[in-house]
């Protein structure tokens, strides 16, 4: 089953929510009930999409800084016709992560409900 192009749409104003900082785009394309996970520490991290919002509202957005933008889709998994699993890379600032989206389709278009985190790599500047 191929993506659905809104769904490629959401992908891409995710992406372009973080190279911003624009914490519309990113509420616009999270669901508000959603959750982040991480466990890069050996400790799972629970972070809700607020705080995650307000986090992002206080960064240096890389665009500010005219940083090349490195974002990639790795993996589109359709589950279904309303719901994906969607696997990207990006770089904010020094650091290299790797997401792992989930997104469903509900009367507002496609949403990301979670998203499990995992800092890949710093670069060294």
């Amino acid at each position: 089953m191929p993506p659905n192009p809104k769904l490629l749409e959401a992908i891409q104003t995710y992406f372009d929510s973080l190279y911003f900082c624009d914490t519309k785009m990113l509420n616009d394309v999270f669901h508000e009930s959603s959750s982040l996970f991480d466990a890069d520490e050996g400790k799972i991290f629970v972070e809700p999409i607020e705080s995650f919002s307000r986090d992002v509202g206080g960064r240096v957005s890389p665009a500010s800084k005219n940083q090349k933008r490195e974002d990639e889709i790795l993996l589109i998994d359709m589950l279904s016709p309303i719901s994906a699993v969607v696997k990207i890379r990006l770089r904010a600032h020094e650091n290299i992560f790797v997401d792992h989206l989930s997104f469903v389709k509900g009367e507002a278009g496609w949403k990301i409900v979670a998203k499990v985190w995992h800092l890949e790599n710093q670069i060294s500047t």
